[in-house]
């Protein structure tokens, strides 16, 4: 597939940005890029006259702009799974005082599409549209266990285990069997693998056709976290799930004529 220059520097540019760097100078760009500060500069002018990047005034620096904020709210509300989770998403948040995670699976890694803070909540490294692996979290791993073996195959062919504590699976055949335990017990549990101190349990979310398109999760204080605790866990995330897979289709038997 051909792949024209212009626009792949452009939206190399806009991927530069992050969470740690929202602001970079266009010296740090024409440096990351390894392009000419001219030719960063023209993509730079074309990109705010377009409101997809702007200037800080104040020192230069550029950001990216509201556009992309604008077109990343049309891509969340034709999200159909969010619309039909929030409100169960609302009520075990409620009912447990704890933050809980709606994300979805986009390529080879895990995306936060809504979440609802909890009145009691101390966790707040999430956000929607963070990206997430899939090795070291419980939603990732929800997510990719019960894919068939060809897409699963698919999905960790040259993924790269990178480890994110002490805790983290970092081989594939690990990772297997991890997925194998998942599809056992039919939950997911994070403990300590992406952030320390935290655990998190996460389960599958799934369609009318029984695929999983989402997994919901619950993150903790891993002092929180024992057997029972995970066995309650478990009960709320699975009852949550199995009423948005009902909303989804899930189990619903068609009428017949």
């Amino acid at each position: 597939m051909p792949i024209i220059q212009s626009v792949d520097r452009a939206l190399r540019i806009l991927d530069l940005f992050d969470e740690y760097e929202t602001e970079l100078k266009i010296t740090d760009i024409s440096s990351r890029m390894n392009l000419h500060k001219s030719t960063v500069h023209s993509l730079l002018k074309t990109l705010q006259h377009y409101r997809y990047i702007e200037q800080n005034l104040e020192n230069g620096k550029y950001k990216l702009g509201m556009k992309l904020f604008e077109r990343g709210n049309f891509v969340i509300h034709n999200l159909d799974i969010r619309s039909v989770a929030k409100k169960h998403l609302m009520e075990l948040s409620m009912q447990t005082g704890n933050t809980i995670h709606l994300v979805i699976l986009d390529g080879k890694e895990g995306v936060y599409i809504d979440k609802v803070e909890g009145s009691a909540a101390t966790i707040l490294y999430s956000r929607i549209g963070r990206r997430i692996p899939v090795h070291c979290s419980a939603v990732g791993k929800a997510l990719v266990a019960f894919k068939g073996q060809d897409e699963l195959a698919s999905i960790l062919k040259d993924y790269e285990y990178i480890s994110q504590t002490p805790k983290t699976i970092t081989n594939e055949k690990d990772f297997l069997a991890e997925l194998d335990k998942v599809k056992e017990e039919g939950y997911a549990v994070d403990n300590q693998e992406n952030e320390p101190g935290v655990s998190c349990i996460a389960v599958p979310v799934r369609d009318h056709s029984g695929n999983v398109i989402a997994a919901i999760s619950m993150s903790q204080p891993v002092h929180r976290i024992n057997k029972k605790a995970v066995n309650e866990v478990f009960s709320m995330l699975k009852d949550t799930a199995d009423k948005i897979s009902h909303e989804l289709g899930f189990g619903v038997k068609a009428s017949s004529s």
